[in-house]
């Protein structure tokens, strides 16, 4: 496994999955561009999905035209409660990616968004969707089979213990590494750890602030984050989420790196740490976190825990870019994205009402006026998930 995996949810054309015919050629150009530049980076480990929109199907054109004795073939499929339609779903997937025939295989596949107790559920029980696709490896046509999750920890945790998956697909980088235990879980069950979206969803890194720029020199932020990422114990690969072959330029800097991040990243990360508690002070930092109810339990659904992290990491490092697109997606993700952000707060949630739930958080007198503070600066415009499973 490279430590570096072409990831296909930004090269393809569209989030719909279009007919062959309204493929567009330029479209297929620059992901052909993309795809022998990475072919040529070493980039060996191609993953995508069945609802990737059109990438399963321009993948498919183009993988015998371009040729990798050294390939690595990965996509997700989303479980379903009725196992015969994620067979379906499973059955397009390999169809779209031209792999027909009991020939047809690929070397990974997980199953998609375990992000409730409900999907995890639909995967795990007797004749689910876990068998499914224990068959299909079983007649040689999938390799191994992994679980990508936005999940909370608790659940994570429990889908590895499972011991019924080979490889996780997760999320863990510099802005966000609460989800460490499950890298360890998984490396005590000799799992492989794919890292999610370090350049999107690791802080919108390719629109960086000017703010984190200054602090994370003389590295890019993405460069920075890339050594981070590889540096830590128990990560094998990370994704690199490229709408066009520009886009490998800093993370293979990143790599060509590596054998320098012992000396490269601890002055910024000091830097990033002194940022952070000149901007939010020792006492917050130390119990912002402390006795705050789950989004399921707040007035209006709203997800404290998310909206105080994104207010961290707004004060501390002005991540507005990804603060206001994280923000727009409370309450139009699904269970990506689960809970609501504050726009209810002073409307249909009354201060009175928050604070009520807020008794065990030493913070409850400050919370409204910093999620009003939050709303101020992130919201206004709801963001609508490009693919929801």
């Amino acid at each position: 496994m490279p430590v570096l995996s072409l990831g296909g949810m930004r090269f393809q054309q569209s989030w719909s999955d279009l007919p062959p015919e309204a493929v567009e050629a330029e479209s297929q150009d620059r992901l052909e561009a993309t795809l022998r530049a990475a072919i040529a980076a070493g980039l060996h480990h191609i993953e995508t999905a069945r609802h990737y929109g059109t990438s399963e199907r321009q993948l498919g054109w183009l993988l015998p035209r371009l040729p990798d004795p050294r390939r690595l073939l990965q996509t997700k499929v989303p479980p379903s409660a009725d196992p015969a339609a994620f067979e379906a779903d499973l059955r397009t997937s390999f169809e779209r990616l031209g792999l027909t025939g009991e020939a047809g295989r690929v070397d990974l596949l997980a199953i998609h968004g375990l992000n409730t107790p409900e999907l995890l559920d639909q995967t795990l029980r007797p004749g689910g969707c876990r068998d499914v696709a224990r068959r299909w490896q079983e007649a040689g046509r999938i390799g191994h089979v992994g679980f990508s999750t936005h999940a909370p920890l608790p659940l994570i945790l429990e889908a590895i213990e499972s011991d019924q998956f080979d490889y996780i697909n997760l999320h863990w980088y510099f802005i966000r590494q609460d989800n460490r235990p499950a890298i360890e879980a998984a490396t005590a069950h000799d799992m492989g750890v794919f890292v999610i979206s370090p350049t999107d969803k690791g802080g919108h890194l390719h629109n960086p602030s000017q703010r984190l720029c200054e602090l994370c020199a003389p590295l890019h932020p993405i460069v920075f984050n890339d050594l981070f990422c590889l540096s830590a114990p128990g990560l094998h690969t990370i994704s690199v989420g490229a709408a066009g072959p520009q886009d490998l330029a800093l993370h293979l800097e990143a790599v060509a790196l590596l054998p320098r991040a012992g000396e490269l990243l601890p002055p910024i990360l000091d830097r990033l740490e002194q940022a952070r508690r000149q901007a939010l002070g020792e006492a917050w930092l130390a119990s912002w976190d402390r006795g705050l109810p789950a989004w399921e339990d707040t007035p209006g659904r709203i997800n404290l825990p998310v909206l105080l992290w994104l207010h961290n990491l707004l004060e501390a490092w002005d991540l507005e870019a990804y603060g206001r697109a994280r923000y727009g997606l409370l309450g139009q993700g699904g269970h990506w994205f689960p809970g609501e952000n504050a726009d209810a707060l002073d409307g249909t949630v009354s201060e009175a009402e928050l604070r009520a739930v807020l008794g065990a958080s030493p913070w409850a007198a400050e919370i409204p006026e910093r999620l009003r503070q939050l709303r101020q600066r992130l919201g206004g415009e709801a963001v609508k998930r490009l693919q929801v499973a």
